[in-house]
């Protein structure tokens, strides 16, 4: 049974001024989610200084933030679906799996169902529930278009862990991508803050004022005519952060409808390869390798995904220039 609400006010000190208004909130009310009290903030129920502010605003030295304390969340019940995934490695533990391109990670707007987080409903009735309940089991996330390798928690204690490595940097990931043009070296290294675009919300740029940092490491695998095979190390875990960079240096990544289509000064693709690379219907990406320590007994553990069909047609193609 949801408490009841009732009235608070929240005077901004010193070690809380510059800071977000959903963070700031996320610390004062810890039962609720990050992305509820967001809710919360866009309704107009959480406010500062009586005024209705974005989850971004920074708050200053002396504001008020004020407003109902609100119920408990209802916890959010997903079905359970039969979808096919691909389990790499299973144990009491955790789930190591091949997430296919096309697949959502979690419900979301948009995609109430058919996603990865309903597919392991199916398998595993009782995954771990972590900081956000709209997210049973999932640590971490691949965007839709992105194949390869994820881990996935059963257990509280085993998303803390793995939580933990994530944040820390503990975790190594390696994918791999097929990206525009020649190479001019065979490794480099992108240094590069990322944050939301300045006009374009649902976009990622290296160009904004309030960036973050992001580093990937990238060395070279195949080099074609038009295109290359690369591997890529990210050092940090920026959303978009493999095709904003490669973007970033020029060579987006093959089939990335948001950052690459109209990049100029880059190698034309022949006519076979674009209509293969049409055919996939998605960005040359698949997340490789993935390495962490084991919750059970702190053992360093590597998991592996076979790179994709779609993206060997097209290394088959770009071979053949």
């Amino acid at each position: 049974m949801a408490r009841p609400t009732d009235d608070f006010h929240f005077r901004i000190d010193v070690a809380h001024s510059g800071q977000r208004l959903d963070r700031v909130l996320a610390e004062l009310l810890p039962d609720c989610s990050r992305s509820y009290l967001a809710q919360l903030i866009r309704s107009g129920v959480l406010v500062v200084n009586q005024q209705p502010r974005k989850p971004s605003y920074r708050l200053g030295l002396g504001d008020v933030v004020s407003g109902h304390r609100p119920p408990d969340p209802e916890p959010v019940r997903y079905a359970a679906e039969p979808i096919p995934i691909n389990i790499l490695h299973e144990d009491a533990s955790l789930i190591v799996l091949d997430k296919p391109a096309g697949l959502v990670v979690h419900p979301a707007p948009g995609h109430p169902t058919g996603t990865l987080v309903n597919a392991l409903l199916a398998h595993c009735p009782d995954l771990a529930q972590g900081d956000d309940t709209h997210r049973p089991g999932i640590v971490h996330r691949l965007d839709k278009d992105t194949s390869g390798v994820m881990v996935v928690a059963k257990e509280r204690r085993v998303h803390e862990s793995l939580a933990h490595q994530f944040k820390q940097r503990l975790v190594r990931k390696h994918y791999l991508a097929i990206v525009r043009g020649r190479m001019k070296t065979t490794k480099g290294e992108i240094d590069l803050p990322i944050g939301r675009h300045p006009t374009d919300r649902k976009k990622m740029s290296t160009t904004t004022r309030r960036g973050r940092p992001a580093m990937t490491r990238w060395f070279l695998r195949q080099q074609f005519e038009s295109a290359a095979l690369l591997a890529l190390e990210l050092k940090s875990g920026r959303t978009h952060q493999a095709r904003v960079h490669c973007a970033a240096m020029r060579h987006p990544i093959l089939g990335d409808p948001v950052y690459g289509p109209r990049m100029r000064g880059n190698a034309v693709l022949p006519v076979q390869v674009a209509q293969v690379l049409k055919d996939a219907g998605r960005q040359m990406l698949h997340a490789w390798r993935l390495t962490f320590y084991h919750p059970d007994n702190d053992r360093e553990v590597t998991f592996e995904a076979a790179m994709p069909d779609d993206m060997q047609r097209v290394l088959k193609r770009l071979s053949r220039q």
